[in-house]
């Protein structure tokens, strides 16, 4: 197992982004590395972080201005080659589909469900360590 697993977190909301750390806490589940954090508050520094490379998973507010998570998410799907998983934040459930239109690989509601996130981050996490293996 890898010594830690570096999640990109994207907000324009310090609250938000600190929502995410707890609810991830240390690992977000058994068995998975510790979680570093890069904290990205701008769509720009979303590009660099993940142009640098070293990101296993990204976490995207779909709420985020002026560039939300939706849009982020499909431009790097498009454009960043072998592109992390996504998990996005979405606003309400009935979101869902444009979630799936930014191809995020999956979505939770804001505000965040603690247990609800981290079996989500923890299932990507699992399939992007495994696909790196």
């Amino acid at each position: 197992m890898q010594p830690t697993a570096t999640v990109l977190v994207y907000s324009d909301d310090a609250g938000t982004r600190e929502q995410v750390r707890l609810a991830t806490g240390r690992r977000p589940a058994p068995g998975l590395p510790d979680v570093e954090f890069v904290e990205c508050a701008t769509q720009p520094a979303v590009l660099d972080a993940l142009e640098a490379g070293g990101i296993d998973v990204c976490v995207l507010d779909g709420e985020a201005t002026p560039s939300g998570g939706m849009g982020i998410c499909r431009q790097i799907k498009d454009e960043i080659f072998r592109c992390p998983p996504v998990l996005l934040l979405i606003g309400r459930p009935q979101d869902a589909w444009l979630a799936t239109w930014s191809r995020a690989d999956a979505a939770v509601t804001h505000p965040i469900d603690p247990v609800e996130f981290a079996e989500a981050l923890a299932g990507l996490l699992r399939t992007r360590l495994a696909v790196e293996a």
